[in-house]
């Protein structure tokens, strides 16, 4: 078995028994929403085992790893203050989840975390194709990639401490965030996501086969905006707002201007 395979094999089995471990403690607490901020974490233990276990680039290896190890710690960060600010209370989501599954819902949320555990593998395919790649040097393509990343982290970060700092205030209870980044973009903190995994593909695409790190961003991207990302968010504002979200749909841009409007 060649290093690839067995690397790969190695982050998956540590990013499925991870995933056993809190689902144990989720269904001690019946609250699945510690899942978010371990598949965040997931992201670190497979940059630091790549770290030692990739035989690419010293270069190239060390800055997908720093890379990974960033992003993933700060949202990992992120994510562990605000679920573990109301550990009592799950988050709207998943209780939907659970009215949903009914019975069956503690069987299902075991293999729901499981394959959050398989999507840490399968979204990391930028990060084993740049970690092995041997090729020396960096192509200007790689750091547009990094420099594309660095702008859309920084990003985030400012979307997430706005709308912190809106919910802070007791006087902004049940009213919708319109600061900042917010009274342009209904989602910029997905919007920054997004571009954080185009800028993976494109480091990867000097890789061998580097076309498959294109995957991840696609799949994010379609992730956020179809499926569990933008649209359950939505029908949760919509639920626990209403009209004052509705609104805020009517004027704001999904993501930003070149995106359409609800």
């Amino acid at each position: 078995m060649n290093t690839t395979i067995c690397t790969i094999l190695i982050c998956l089995v540590v990013c499925c028994v991870v995933m056993l471990i809190i689902y144990a403690w989720a269904y001690s607490i019946k609250n699945a929403g510690v899942v978010d901020i371990f598949w965040a974490f997931n992201f670190s233990l497979i940059a630091i085992l790549l770290y030692f276990l990739a035989d690419g680039y010293a270069q190239r290896k060390m800055l997908i790893c720093a890379m990974v190890l960033i992003w993933s710690l700060r949202l990992g960060i992120y994510l562990l203050v605000r679920v573990g600010s109301h550990l009592g209370e799950e988050e709207g989501r998943y209780k939907k989840m659970r009215e949903e599954w009914g019975t069956a819902a503690n069987k299902k949320l075991f293999f729901f975390f499981q394959a959050q555990a398989l999507s840490n593998i399968y979204l990391a395919i930028p990060f084993f194709l740049i970690a092995f790649n041997p090729k020396e040097g960096l192509s200007p393509l790689e750091y547009a990639g990094a420099i594309i990343w660095a702008i859309s982290i920084c990003g985030e970060a400012i979307a997430d401490a706005q709308l912190k700092n809106f919910k802070k205030n007791p006087a902004n209870k049940g009213k919708v965030c319109a600061a900042g980044l917010w009274n342009y973009s209904r989602h910029p903190n997905y919007f920054f996501e997004s571009m954080i995994w185009v800028g993976y593909g494109l480091v990867a695409l000097n890789a061998s086969y580097g076309w498959l790190g294109l995957l991840s961003p696609v799949t994010i991207i379609l992730l956020l905006f179809r499926v569990t990302g933008i649209p359950l968010t939505e029908q949760q504002a919509i639920r626990s707002k209403g009209d004052a979200y509705k609104e805020y749909q009517r004027t704001t841009f999904v993501f930003v201007p070149w995106f359409k409007k609800k």
